[in-house]
């Protein structure tokens, strides 16, 4: 909920990560479902500031790489909280052999964010691309901890992406603007390109002001 005209403020409460506690093993004995992550989405509109409740889990996800880091260097202050496989693979690099970089990478960045979800501290994660496995992963672990999880679309780089990338895309775009992104997990969605990009200045994760 906006405090103001021009700040959207997203505050998400712990009790409204919804089916993650409902769910019942399977009849008949057969391996259990991964647990439901549903849960209502609010498709934000663009505004020049964003705060996030803290302790969140804040996907940003862009067809372009340079777009996306661009925005997380901006954006995130707390260089703490931003994570990447990217960030983790110039860690392991010519410490590990070549061919167990990019499992040991996906790994640590694991095994990272579990240690700050389950610590209440914030997340902010570059998605690597736009595989919605990848997504869900880290989806289902702030559910786990009963964490918010919300997600940023950067346009840009489409000029770079294959017919594969190209139809990922659309489909993300029209499940965001749809509101479709709650059956994944995310409680909030937001597109940004263009003017609506540089409009936007500043993410915070702090509560609301109190009302004096």
């Amino acid at each position: 909920m906006a405090n103001s005209d021009s700040t959207r403020s997203v505050k998400i409460d712990s009790t409204e990560r919804g089916g993650w506690s409902s769910d019942r093993p399977r009849p008949g004995g057969g391996p259990d479902r991964p647990p439901n992550l549903s849960v209502r989405c609010r498709v934000l509109a663009p505004s020049d500031s964003l705060r996030y409740s803290p302790g969140s889990l804040l996907v940003i996800v862009s067809a372009s790489k340079d777009e996306r880091d661009r925005f997380a260097e901006r954006l995130i202050d707390d260089r703490s909280s931003l994570l990447s496989l990217d960030k983790v693979r110039g860690l392991l690099a010519e410490r590990v052999p070549e061919q167990e970089l990019e499992q040991r990478a996906a790994e640590l960045l694991e095994a990272a964010a579990r240690k700050r979800l389950e610590a209440g501290e914030t997340v902010v994660l570059a998605a690597d691309g736009l595989d919605p496995d990848e997504r869900e992963r880290f989806v289902r672990l702030a559910a786990r901890f009963k964490r918010p999880a919300h997600v940023v679309l950067v346009e840009g780089g489409q000029g770079e992406l294959d017919d594969e990338g190209r139809s990922a895309l659309n489909k993300l775009r029209r499940r965001l603007d749809a509101g479709e992104l709650g059956q994944d997990g995310f409680n909030t969605a937001l597109r940004l390109g263009g003017a609506s990009l540089g409009e936007l200045r500043r993410i915070t994760f702090a509560p609301p002001p109190r009302d004096d």
